[in-house]
């Protein structure tokens, strides 16, 4: 199960291919996020009627929901270019120059994860952004000097899932800032009903209502269950996708009634039972179940405590007496144990139980 998480931040070649395929081409064909789809269409409609650029536009949310995608969309609707990189990949200075000085007017520069930009290349982005110019060094030590090459105007739009990360420089100059939330059962069974159409799945509006109920709020991972119940279906012969095929499928792949896979579960059992319902550090909870801090603080931890399985304290982590119930186990009772096992956070973070 390891190679195929539920919420894996790395995608498989063959995923990522067929996520291009399921993209959205337009504001009209995007499920969800009624709020942003209406601003953001206000936004670019008053942009072409003035036949400018459209301003930068920074969105922020958990990953899997849709700022790839809207981005593309933006571009394709101004009917620009757009460019594709991320925060990590521009290394030094002259790459982001690079990609800066190839931007034709109007054009759409997409930098995903740009909370991890490098500070040195961060600054070549103010001017940019703000007065459309791109300051080059030429020359080193007293003879350096500063040349100010003109850039056409252009739309920077980031991609972050932790925007508490961004610099207040760089947060400041973005016009348009949208976050996404995650998606309810009906919006990603519409998701995942055009989905499967695209993809030649037979799918019942129960069998596809029922893959939504799992896929923790996020399209990417509805779309990645739909590929995954599609292939049980096939293998086994189980013909269209209701309902009960589908939940079927799901229990195969070992994804619950919540949503949680293996390794969710592996973070509330181990928060529970293995460090016996005491707080524990993000460090120490990585090194039990065998995955990096980051990837447990971005892409697991923010699905466990919007579903108020776990809770954090200024003492580590704890499971809530939800998750307690959700994985068969009995319930602690914290009203009288939580001075000896918590102290004084605990009852902020557990709550009162019945």
């Amino acid at each position: 199960m390891d190679d195929d998480r539920l919420a894996n931040p790395d995608e498989a070649p063959d995923d990522r291919g067929v996520d291009t395929t399921l993209r959205p081409d337009s504001l009209d064909a995007f499920v969800g996020q009624d709020s942003v789809r209406q601003q953001l269409g206000i936004f670019l409609e008053a942009a072409r009627q003035r036949e400018e650029a459209l301003d930068h536009v920074l969105l922020a949310g958990p990953p899997g929901l849709g700022k790839t995608s809207l981005a593309i969309i933006l571009a394709s609707e101004m009917g620009v270019e757009i460019t594709v990189t991320s925060g990590p990949v521009l290394e030094r200075k002259g790459d982001l120059a690079a990609i800066l000085t190839a931007l034709g007017p109007g054009d759409v520069l997409f930098i995903d994860e740009i909370h991890r930009l490098n500070r040195s290349v961060e600054e070549v982005l103010y001017p940019a952004m703000e007065d459309f110019q791109l300051d080059v060094v030429l020359g080193q030590g007293p003879q350096a000097r500063t040349l100010r090459l003109d850039l056409p105007r252009f739309t920077l739009v980031g991609a972050t899932t932790r925007s508490g990360l961004l610099t207040t420089p760089l947060r400041d100059r973005f016009g348009v800032v949208q976050r996404l939330d995650y998606y309810g059962p009906d919006d990603l069974g519409r998701i995942i009903l055009r989905s499967s159409a695209l993809l030649d799945v037979d799918v019942a509006p129960e069998g596809a209502r029922a893959i939504a109920m799992r896929s923790r709020g996020t399209p990417r991972i509805a779309n990645r269950l739909l590929r995954r119940v599609r292939d049980v279906a096939q293998v086994q012969g189980l013909g269209r996708v209701d309902q009960d095929v589908a939940e079927r499928a799901l229990a195969l792949l070992e994804v619950d009634e919540a949503g949680l896979d293996d390794l969710d579960r592996k973070i509330l059992t181990h928060l529970a039972v293995t460090f016996s319902g005491r707080p524990t550090g993000l460090g120490t909870l990585a090194d039990a179940v065998g995955e990096s801090p980051d990837t447990i603080e971005d892409v697991y931890e923010p699905f466990l405590l919007q579903q108020g399985l776990l809770a954090r304290t200024p003492r580590g982590r704890v499971a809530t007496p939800r998750a307690y119930v959700h994985l068969g186990l009995d319930v602690p009772r914290v009203a009288a144990a939580q001075d000896a096992l918590f102290g004084d956070d605990a009852g902020a973070a557990w709550g009162t139980l019945p």
